[in-house]
């Protein structure tokens, strides 16, 4: 990789991170698992939902549908946590509040809650939460990459801070849909992308739970500010178990 293209990924990787949810969590408050050994421990901990297998989900944008095949075998509470949201129809009328594609393609990223109040001013989304009803309280999930070849993902730590050399199971190629947080690796709620490149620098470092299968087209054609205008779980909602 060039120098001009290892300076851009440094740059997109922190623009990436401080563009997701920008609350500061408190490792001991409980809102979310400290690092595990398995994904049914770390469920438990955080009392998230669970995707126990594979789902379709099909956004509307500008009128056209993407399909995504979402991944509970590699990546069960990223995917989990995705899966409840769009069955609880949280992503409905959400904005595509971010769009990199100079001076190459980087990321389309959505999903911020507060978005949907036409009120709320652009400069304050990538800072929005999931609230969950039941809690009043933001649900956070935490990181979650599954080594390749392993038999269960890390928990709350990036590859490099677990000292990982292997490549993730699930990688950032094209059309590859993952989690945005801050710099806190367990602060992913609602705030999802989908990469318009392959992008190896994000691997092992952010969450990817899957990826589009059709509608990459409609993908490259969204424009900041669009909004989706619908999602729902297609099939495998029954692989979804919720706390």
């Amino acid at each position: 990789m060039r120098p001009f293209s290892l300076a851009l990924a440094a740059l997109l990787t922190l623009w990436l991170g401080a563009c997701a949810n920008s609350a500061n969590l408190d490792a001991n408050s409980g809102s979310a698992p400290s690092a595990s050994t398995g994904s049914e421990l770390a469920a438990a901990q955080a009392g998230l939902p669970v995707l126990e297998g594979m789902a379709t989900v099909e956004m509307v944008v500008n009128g056209s549908p993407i399909t995504m095949e979402i991944d509970g075998t590699d990546a069960p509470i990223t995917a989990g946590n995705f899966v409840d949201l769009v069955n609880r129809g949280v992503y409905d009328g959400l904005v595509f509040h971010r769009v990199v594609r100079d001076p190459q393609p980087f990321v389309v990223q959505g999903g911020d809650p507060q978005s949907k109040d036409p009120n709320v001013p652009a400069q304050q989304l990538g800072t929005g939460s999931f609230i969950d009803p039941d809690t009043g309280a933001p649900r956070y999930v935490p990181l979650e990459i599954k080594p390749a070849g392993a038999a269960e993902p890390i928990y709350s730590k990036t590859f490099e801070e677990a000292n990982i050399s292997a490549a993730p199971e699930l990688t950032h190629k094209r059309g590859a849909v993952a989690m945005a947080r801050s710099q806190a690796v367990d602060s992913a709620s609602a705030q999802f992308y989908i990469t318009l490149a392959e992008l190896p620098f994000l691997d092992g470092s952010y969450a990817v739970f899957g990826y589009v299968t059709s509608g990459m087209d409609v993908v490259d054609a969204i424009q900041q500010g669009d909004r989706i205008e619908s999602a729902r779980v297609v099939s495998g909602l029954e692989n979804l178990k919720t706390p």
